[in-house]
Protein backbone atom coordinates (compact mmCIF):
# COMPACT_ATOMS: atom_id res chain seq x y z
CA UNK A 1 0.00 0.00 0.00
CA UNK A 2 2.80 2.45 1.11
CA UNK A 3 4.26 1.46 -2.51
CA UNK A 4 1.16 2.75 -4.15
CA UNK A 5 1.18 5.83 -1.81
CA UNK A 6 5.11 6.89 -2.89
CA UNK A 7 3.92 6.59 -6.62
CA UNK A 8 1.21 8.66 -6.74
CA UNK A 9 3.20 11.21 -4.91
CA UNK A 10 6.27 10.94 -6.83
CA UNK A 11 3.48 11.01 -10.08
CA UNK A 12 2.39 14.28 -9.00
CA UNK A 13 5.26 15.30 -8.38
CA UNK A 14 7.00 15.14 -12.14
CA UNK A 15 3.21 16.27 -13.35
CA UNK A 16 4.15 19.39 -11.38
CA UNK A 17 7.18 19.30 -12.75
CA UNK A 18 5.74 18.88 -16.79
CA UNK A 19 3.65 21.87 -15.55
CA UNK A 20 6.27 24.16 -14.36
CA UNK A 21 8.20 23.48 -18.10
CA UNK A 22 4.94 23.86 -19.91
CA UNK A 23 4.28 27.23 -18.37
CA UNK A 24 8.12 28.36 -19.17
CA UNK A 25 7.02 27.34 -22.82
CA UNK A 26 4.44 28.90 -22.60
CA UNK A 27 5.68 32.46 -21.66
CA UNK A 28 8.28 31.86 -23.73
CA UNK A 29 6.59 31.53 -26.83
CA UNK A 30 4.73 34.63 -25.37
CA UNK A 31 7.70 37.07 -25.31
CA UNK A 32 9.18 35.69 -28.56
CA UNK A 33 5.87 36.35 -30.23
CA UNK A 34 5.47 39.92 -28.53
CA UNK A 35 9.28 41.22 -28.84
CA UNK A 36 10.57 39.40 -32.20
CA UNK A 37 7.78 39.07 -33.91
CA UNK A 38 5.77 41.69 -33.26
CA UNK A 39 3.02 40.09 -32.55
CA UNK A 40 0.74 39.33 -29.74
CA UNK A 41 -0.77 36.02 -28.78
CA UNK A 42 -4.00 36.50 -27.25
CA UNK A 43 -4.03 33.22 -25.55
CA UNK A 44 -0.24 33.18 -23.90
CA UNK A 45 -1.55 34.91 -20.79
CA UNK A 46 -4.68 33.32 -19.62
CA UNK A 47 -2.98 29.61 -20.86
CA UNK A 48 0.08 30.60 -18.31
CA UNK A 49 -2.09 31.94 -15.54
CA UNK A 50 -4.12 28.57 -15.37
CA UNK A 51 -1.08 26.71 -15.44
CA UNK A 52 -0.03 28.33 -12.57
CA UNK A 53 -3.00 27.67 -10.35
CA UNK A 54 -2.52 23.86 -11.51
CA UNK A 55 0.52 24.25 -10.59
CA UNK A 56 0.33 25.62 -7.36
CA UNK A 57 -2.34 23.13 -6.65
CA UNK A 58 -0.56 19.73 -7.67
CA UNK A 59 2.89 21.36 -5.64
CA UNK A 60 0.47 21.70 -2.59
CA UNK A 61 -0.23 18.61 -2.77
CA UNK A 62 3.13 17.25 -3.18
CA UNK A 63 4.45 19.32 -0.19
CA UNK A 64 1.99 18.29 1.99
CA UNK A 65 3.09 14.68 1.45
CA UNK A 66 6.70 15.86 1.82
CA UNK A 67 5.75 17.90 5.26
CA UNK A 68 6.99 20.90 3.48
CA UNK A 69 4.21 23.41 4.31
CA UNK A 70 4.71 26.32 6.83
CA UNK A 71 4.33 24.84 10.49
CA UNK A 72 4.73 26.07 13.89
CA UNK A 73 7.89 23.55 14.78
CA UNK A 74 9.70 25.57 17.29
CA UNK A 75 6.38 25.67 19.40
CA UNK A 76 5.16 21.82 18.54
CA UNK A 77 8.79 20.60 19.38
CA UNK A 78 8.43 22.25 23.07
CA UNK A 79 5.57 20.01 24.20
CA UNK A 80 5.54 16.55 25.57
CA UNK A 81 5.33 13.43 22.88
CA UNK A 82 1.64 12.98 23.61
CA UNK A 83 1.29 16.82 23.20
CA UNK A 84 3.52 16.48 19.56
CA UNK A 85 0.88 13.69 18.61
CA UNK A 86 -1.63 15.46 18.89
CA UNK A 87 -0.76 18.85 17.67
CA UNK A 88 0.07 16.71 14.07
CA UNK A 89 -3.26 14.70 14.28
CA UNK A 90 -4.77 18.31 14.69
CA UNK A 91 -2.81 19.84 12.19
CA UNK A 92 -4.37 16.93 9.94
CA UNK A 93 -7.35 17.13 10.68
CA UNK A 94 -7.71 21.05 9.57
CA UNK A 95 -6.16 20.55 6.22
CA UNK A 96 -8.38 17.50 5.37
CA UNK A 97 -11.19 19.90 6.55
CA UNK A 98 -10.12 22.26 4.22
CA UNK A 99 -9.43 19.45 1.69
CA UNK A 100 -13.78 18.15 1.77
CA UNK A 101 -14.38 22.08 0.93
CA UNK A 102 -12.23 21.82 -2.31
CA UNK A 103 -13.49 18.44 -3.24
CA UNK A 104 -17.26 18.87 -2.25
CA UNK A 105 -17.07 22.99 -3.86
CA UNK A 106 -14.83 22.35 -6.45
CA UNK A 107 -17.01 19.44 -7.47
CA UNK A 108 -19.97 22.21 -7.09
CA UNK A 109 -18.32 24.69 -9.08
CA UNK A 110 -17.48 21.84 -12.04
CA UNK A 111 -21.19 21.07 -12.61
CA UNK A 112 -22.13 25.02 -12.48
CA UNK A 113 -18.91 25.69 -14.78
CA UNK A 114 -20.28 22.90 -17.12
CA UNK A 115 -20.68 24.37 -20.94
CA UNK A 116 -18.23 27.43 -20.47
CA UNK A 117 -14.92 28.13 -22.26
CA UNK A 118 -12.27 30.17 -21.75
CA UNK A 119 -12.33 33.59 -22.83
CA UNK A 120 -9.56 33.34 -25.36
CA UNK A 121 -9.16 29.69 -25.84
CA UNK A 122 -13.23 29.01 -26.71
CA UNK A 123 -11.93 25.09 -27.31
CA UNK A 124 -11.02 24.75 -23.37
CA UNK A 125 -13.63 23.87 -20.91
CA UNK A 126 -13.36 25.81 -18.00
CA UNK A 127 -14.58 22.44 -15.84
CA UNK A 128 -11.43 21.47 -16.93
CA UNK A 129 -9.81 24.23 -15.85
CA UNK A 130 -11.53 23.74 -12.44
CA UNK A 131 -11.14 20.04 -12.04
CA UNK A 132 -7.91 21.03 -10.42
CA UNK A 133 -10.01 21.54 -7.01
CA UNK A 134 -11.49 18.25 -6.16
CA UNK A 135 -8.48 16.18 -7.41
CA UNK A 136 -6.18 18.06 -5.45
CA UNK A 137 -8.19 18.34 -2.37
CA UNK A 138 -9.01 14.13 -2.77
CA UNK A 139 -5.09 14.08 -3.04
CA UNK A 140 -4.33 16.07 -0.54
CA UNK A 141 -7.44 14.37 2.08
CA UNK A 142 -5.81 10.94 1.00
CA UNK A 143 -2.29 12.17 2.12
CA UNK A 144 -3.97 13.39 5.66
CA UNK A 145 -5.55 9.84 6.08
CA UNK A 146 -1.75 8.50 5.68
CA UNK A 147 -0.23 10.84 7.87
CA UNK A 148 -2.86 10.21 11.02
CA UNK A 149 -2.55 6.59 10.33
CA UNK A 150 1.47 7.19 10.73
CA UNK A 151 1.30 9.24 13.31
CA UNK A 152 -1.22 6.83 15.18
CA UNK A 153 0.65 3.68 15.23
CA UNK A 154 3.57 4.90 15.02
CA UNK A 155 2.40 6.47 18.28
CA UNK A 156 1.47 3.08 19.86
CA UNK A 157 4.68 1.74 18.68
CA UNK A 158 6.72 3.99 20.71
CA UNK A 159 4.26 3.71 23.50
CA UNK A 160 4.74 -0.51 23.51
CA UNK A 161 8.47 0.12 22.80
CA UNK A 162 8.14 2.64 25.91
CA UNK A 163 6.49 -0.15 27.83
CA UNK A 164 9.39 -2.54 27.18
CA UNK A 165 12.04 -0.31 28.58
CA UNK A 166 10.55 0.20 31.79
CA UNK A 167 9.64 -3.25 32.34
CA UNK A 168 13.42 -4.71 30.72
CA UNK A 169 15.28 -2.22 29.84
CA UNK A 170 17.96 -4.55 29.20
CA UNK A 171 15.33 -6.24 26.25
CA UNK A 172 14.62 -2.85 24.63
CA UNK A 173 16.00 -2.32 21.52
CA UNK A 174 19.41 -0.62 21.55
CA UNK A 175 18.66 3.07 19.83
CA UNK A 176 21.64 5.03 18.51
CA UNK A 177 23.05 7.06 21.28
CA UNK A 178 21.84 5.48 24.29
CA UNK A 179 24.52 3.36 25.12
CA UNK A 180 26.00 6.12 27.14
CA UNK A 181 22.03 6.58 29.53
CA UNK A 182 22.58 2.78 30.51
Amino acid sequence: MRKAYDRLILAIQYFSGALSLLMLTVILVGVFYRYVMDDSLVWYDEFAGYILVWLTMYGSVVALAKGKHIGFETLVEKLPRRGRHAAEIFSHLCVLAFSLVLVVYGWQLIREMHGETAVSLPWVQMSWIYSVMPITGAAMGLICVVHIAEVVTGAAREARAAAAVTAAPELAPARPGMEKIR
